[in-house]
């Protein structure tokens, strides 16, 4: 029962850092694309032969990637449900700096159950306005999964998510000290 008018700015700060980091990294790496992607094909790569069924080819990567998510997704509720949250709100996270950093990490775990945990322990007052947004910023739910399983090209990866990081702890520490 969290009130509408701490909803809104946190959404409203999201999609506004959202929008002006993913236009500016658009417009750097615009100039710098490769047509590596233009020749890529999830269905090559799985060699699942989508030329003679869309429906079936759909259903098998559907499936395929649901079962991954699934099972990645119990073994981190597990970690969550037996002390995570419990081990954070010991720590001193209200640190204008530390808690950015250690909470853009802790959203990068591919869950919704750490955006709860971190939602959680700024509604509890142990961490800033501005952890939070670091938090909520790099966390993507399960979408850092998809890409590793999907995209096979790991330093492209592995640059997406230490910007997904940066990000965060950037414009954490700036809202702490607005």
């Amino acid at each position: 029962n969290v009130p509408i008018k701490t909803i809104i700015p946190i959404l409203t700060i999201k999609v506004l850092i959202g929008i002006i980091c993913g236009f500016t990294i658009d417009f750097i790496l615009r100039k710098k694309a490769t047509q590596h992607h233009a020749n890529y094909s999830l269905c090559k790569e799985e060699h699942c032969h989508c030329e003679t069924s869309y429906l079936k080819s759909s259903l098998e990567h559907t499936i395929n990637i649901s079962l991954f998510i699934l099972a990645v997704n119990i073994i981190l509720n597990l970690v969550f449900h037996y002390g995570l949250e419990t081990y954070l709100n010991t720590i001193l996270l209200d640190n204008k700096i530390l808690g950015p950093i250690i909470l853009s990490l802790i959203g990068l775990i591919p869950n919704c159950a750490s955006s709860i945990v971190i939602t959680k322990l700024y509604l509890a007052s142990s961490i800033t306005f501005g952890s939070l947004i670091a938090g909520l910023l790099t966390n993507s739910g399960i979408g850092i999964l998809v890409l590793f399983k999907s995209n096979k090209n790991i330093k492209e990866n592995l640059t997406i998510l230490g910007i997904l990081y940066l990000i965060g702890i950037i414009f954490g520490i700036i809202i702490n000290f607005i």
